[in-house]
């Protein structure tokens, strides 16, 4: 998950991180098996900006670690509106499939374990999503920041259109 331009600033925020998946992995070399650790973490302000890190490291927390400091590294904004989503997008990473849509509020986070973390991590409280394809949480994961990069602010497509906002959402 790559974004074009300057990045945000991880230090002017305050950022809260989630693990969202773990594994051992195993290098079979002459004398036996090598393992590592592979952690897949996303670190977000509950307040629209939310950022996902890989960190692979012989060590559980080194492991963590690094993958905190890559989520920071790759920060992206997320337009909301009022704790839900603008508009329904579909968001695709390989075979994962994450389709995504505004809910009343109230409704809550209905969505599965890996989109929940980086739904919850960006301050979404309201939204209904569904895993279509594989659940393989890292591309699960990278669909969900895929469709949420997809999003467009409403006043910003009025903006572009030389409308009222009135007039978009009629």
């Amino acid at each position: 998950m790559r974004t074009k331009g300057k990045g945000i600033d991880a230090r002017d925020l305050e950022l809260s991180d989630r693990l969202i998946f773990l594994n051992r992995v195993a290098k079979v070399v002459k004398g036996g098996r090598r393992f590592s650790f592979s952690a897949l973490v996303v670190v977000g302000d509950q307040n629209g900006t939310v950022g996902i890190g890989l960190g692979k490291a012989k060590e559980v927390p080194e492991a963590i670690r690094k993958a905190v400091e890559k989520a920071k590294r790759n920060l992206v904004k997320v337009p909301l509106a009022d704790g839900t989503i603008p508009h329904e997008v579909l968001g695709e990473f390989g075979a994962a499939r994450v389709v995504m849509k505004p809910a009343a509020p109230g409704t809550g986070v209905i969505a599965g374990g890996a989109v929940r973390a980086v739904l919850e991590s960006a301050g979404v409280r309201d939204i209904l999503t569904k895993c279509i394809g594989t659940n393989n949480p890292h591309n699960v994961v990278r669909a969900t920041v895929s469709g949420l990069l997809r999003l467009r602010d409403p006043r910003e497509i009025a903006e572009r259109r030389g409308k009222s906002l009135d007039e978009i959402r009629a």
